[in-house]
C-alpha cells in the first residue's frame, strides 16, 4: 500500500499506457513526431509525396509554396488554356487549386486524409496571367474529421473564392521516408 507521502502515479497496465499515448498524440497531431522542427519536415515531406504523386496537380502548373502542419499555400499563373466563354478563369480550375492545397494542409501530419465534403464561393474573376494563391488553414480537428477554410487571391491580395473542406483520415500514412 502506498504511503500518503508517495506522490508516483499509479501504475498502468501496457493497453492504458498505449491508449493515453494515442490520445495524446492525436490531440497534439504528432504522431511519431519529436517536436515542431520534425513535425515541420514531417509536413514537408508529406506535401513532396503526396503532390509527386499528383499528375492532375501537374497538368495544371499548381505548385506548394509552403506547408506546415494544418496549412498549405499552392499557387498557379492562370494560363489561357484555363479560361472559360467569358475570358475568366475557369471556376473549376479555382475549385481544384483551392482543393489541392486543402490536400496539403490535411495532409501534412502525415496520416492520409481525403475530401469528405466542400464548398466554395466565388467572389471575384481571375484571369488570364493572374497569379492565384490559396492558403489553407486547418481551422477544427477531432478524431478522423478536420474542418479546413482556403482563400484564394490574386498577386494584387484581392479575393477570389473561399472554399471550406471537411477531411475524413483513411488511415496510413502519405510518405513512409
Amino acid at each position: 500500500m502506498a504511503s500518503a507521502d508517495d506522490t508516483r502515479p499509479p501504475e498502468l497496465t501496457p493497453v492504458e499506457a498505449q491508449r493515453i499515448a494515442e490520445r495524446a498524440a492525436e490531440t497534439l497531431g504528432t504522431t511519431g513526431v519529436n517536436g515542431p522542427a520534425d513535425a515541420q519536415r514531417l509536413a514537408e515531406r508529406a506535401a513532396e509525396a503526396l503532390f509527386a504523386r499528383d499528375t492532375a496537380a501537374k497538368l495544371l502548373g499548381y505548385h506548394v509554396i509552403s506547408v506546415a502542419p494544418g496549412s498549405a499555400r499552392v499557387g498557379m499563373t492562370v494560363r489561357n488554356d484555363m479560361c472559360n466563354g467569358h475570358r475568366t478563369c475557369h471556376g473549376g480550375l479555382i475549385f481544384a487549386l483551392a482543393d489541392s492545397a486543402f490536400a496539403a494542409a490535411c495532409n501534412s501530419r502525415n496520416e492520409s486524409n481525403v475530401a469528405a465534403a466542400a464548398s466554395i464561393d466565388f467572389l471575384a474573376p481571375a484571369r488570364e496571367s493572374d497569379e492565384l494563391v490559396a492558403d489553407a488553414i486547418e481551422v477544427w480537428r477531432s478524431g478522423r474529421t478536420g474542418i479546413y477554410e482556403i482563400k484564394v487571391t490574386n498577386q494584387r491580395g484581392d479575393l477570389i473564392a473561399l472554399f471550406r473542406g471537411r477531411s475524413h483520415r483513411v488511415g496510413g500514412a502519405v510518405t513512409t521516408d
